[in-house]
């Protein structure tokens, strides 16, 4: 093996790990979704209890969470499922969190950034994607 193909399968290793990694934290999030108290507890925040759909969006923002986890996860649809997650996110740090990202709510915010590494790069060689291709 040289050294080129090592650091390639090494690359490949790295960016799967990266992907399934924050796709299961993100489902894990999402999860959520199951909890009808949990979700009805976050409808009554200020930010949403005064919309006449408060309800709708949590359970929208929770299956998005949910679903584009598991699609990164898998490497399925991942530039669909990271835009679908930097939405989210960004919804989440700027009307949730009203943009306090640089320093209270970081962590929705670095789900934007993770999601766009994987929109801009792909899912990486090691995915459903990259199998769907051949």
């Amino acid at each position: 093996m040289n050294q080129h193909s090592g650091n390639t399968q090494l690359n490949s290793i790295g960016t799967a790990i990266i992907r399934i990694v924050t796709g299961l934290l993100m489902a894990y999030h999402g999860f959520e979704i199951f909890d009808a108290k949990q979700m009805n507890d976050y409808a009554q925040w200020d930010m949403f209890k005064e919309l006449p759909m408060g309800l709708a969006l949590v359970y929208l923002g929770k299956g998005a969470e949910f679903m584009a986890g598991i699609l990164l996860a898998l490497g399925l649809f991942t530039r669909f499922a990271s835009i679908i997650i930097s939405v989210t996110m960004l919804s989440i740090t700027f009307f949730v969190g009203h943009g306090k990202f640089w320093y209270e709510d970081q962590h929705p915010f670095l789900f934007v950034l993770l999601a766009l590494v994987f929109f801009f790069n792909g899912a990486g060689t090691l995915s459903l994607d990259s199998k769907l291709k051949r």
